[in-house]
Order: C-alpha cells, then structure tokens, then sequence
C-alpha cells in the first residue's frame, strides 16, 4: 500500500511541493489513516494545513481509495535537529 501511496506522491503532489522547496514523507499507513510529514519550506509553512487538505488529501484519496484520511504529523525533522546540534556544537 505504501508503494501505491509514494507513487501517487511522486506523479501528482510531489511536483508542487518542490515549486515551493518542499516535500512530503509518509510515516505510516494504518487503519484507513495515512500519517505525513512536510519537508522542506512546507514544514514550517503557515498553510501547511491548507496544503495537506487542498493537495494532498485530495489527490490521495481520488487515486487510492483507501486511505480515509490523511494526517499531518508536526515536528522537527531529524535533518534540522542534526543540522542545530552542529551548529551548537561549532562544528563544520
């Protein structure tokens, strides 16, 4: 399922987002639940509610019927904590 899922990404989502300089990682896929992360300049992006909902959910739905809804899953990726730990700690 998350094959069809990533695919559907990758024609239809993905391509918007990195106009932004975005994109999106799934999480997890259980229970009709689809669980998603943004990157990039869409994680911390003021309407990063509308994108899940306008874009998203929308053309995850109508291509894999699944998935009842898709949900957005905020924090601090992995990649920034690195990026700061870096930063705090001086090194190049």
């Amino acid at each position: 399922m998350i094959g069809k899922i990533e695919k559907v990404l990758d024609k239809y989502v993905r391509p918007q987002l990195a106009q932004h300089y975005g994109n999106v990682k799934v999480l997890e896929f259980e229970d009709g639940v689809l669980k998603i992360q943004l990157e990039g300049q869409c994680s911390n992006c003021p309407s990063a509610k509308f994108t899940v909902e306008d874009i998203i959910e929308k053309e995850i739905k109508e291509h894999v019927p699944e998935v009842e809804r898709v949900a957005l899953i905020e924090g601090v990726s992995d990649d920034l904590l690195n990026f700061a730990r870096k930063i705090l700690n001086k090194e190049s």
